[in-house]
């Protein structure tokens, strides 16, 4: 049974009128535990994607991207996202469940904040409630501004800038920064987000998607990086 079928079953179970944040909390053990974290996840994209008053098409193709759903499964996960849009419960709640499992700053928050950049700009507009939105969740995550930042810089181009993010920013450094420096904050963002590492610790496959687009990202910063560097 897919973790998308046990959601679904999980969901018919509840008594009517009973919220999304009800059913996360009955879903503590493994391996319900995948399934609360997969139901409290989709629940904050979606109140991503309606975080600056609509959602367009663009953010439900950015949430299918980041949340690529098997064969078959398509009704039951567009259940699980409907709901989540109309849940009276903040978004805020889901992310204090979120967090709950991981340690503040874990590498899978990093990668979950990511996602929800991912869906933001799906439209291409970065609205002021969007960033309200993305900056509470880090706080709630314990992920620090240095993060954020470097995210942010991945995702939202500053006026003028070119299509492709500044390297530097992606690693959370400076262009001032010693060589030595900017190798070890790249090896440690590689150890933090390695799928490998992160299916060891037996994590959904939408988690460790995220994980390999921001490892990608961090490979190709340091390439060039270096390229400058040798230049």
């Amino acid at each position: 049974m897919s973790i998308w079928t046990r959601i679904a079953d999980a969901l018919a179970a509840l008594a009517k009128g009973e919220g999304l944040s009800a059913v996360f909390d009955r879903l503590r053990s493994p391996p319900e535990r995948s399934i609360g974290f997969t139901i409290a996840v989709i629940a904050l994209g979606a109140k991503m994607a309606k975080a600056d008053g609509q959602v367009t098409r663009d953010e439900v193709t950015a949430f299918r991207e980041v949340f690529v759903l098997p064969p078959g499964e398509e009704a039951n996960a567009a259940r699980v996202f409907n709901l989540a849009r109309e849940d009276v419960a903040g978004f805020d709640v889901y992310a204090q469940k979120i967090a709950a499992m991981f340690g503040p700053g874990d590498p899978v928050l990093v990668d979950l904040l990511e996602g929800l950049f991912h869906i933001a700009m799906a439209d291409g507009v970065y609205h002021p409630h969007e960033e309200s939105f993305l900056r509470q969740v880090a706080a709630i995550f314990g992920v620090d501004e240095r993060c954020f930042l470097s995210l942010r810089a991945r995702f939202v181009p500053e006026s003028g800038a070119e299509s492709w993010p500044d390297p530097y920013a992606v690693l959370g450094v400076t262009p001032e920064t010693p060589i030595t420096d900017i190798r070890a904050a790249w090896r440690e963002a590689v150890r933090e987000c390695h799928p490998d590492r992160l299916h060891a610790k037996g994590l959904p496959d939408e988690a460790l998607r995220m994980a390999e687009r921001r490892l990608i990202a961090v490979n190709r910063a340091w390439e060039e990086i270096r390229g400058r560097q040798a230049a």
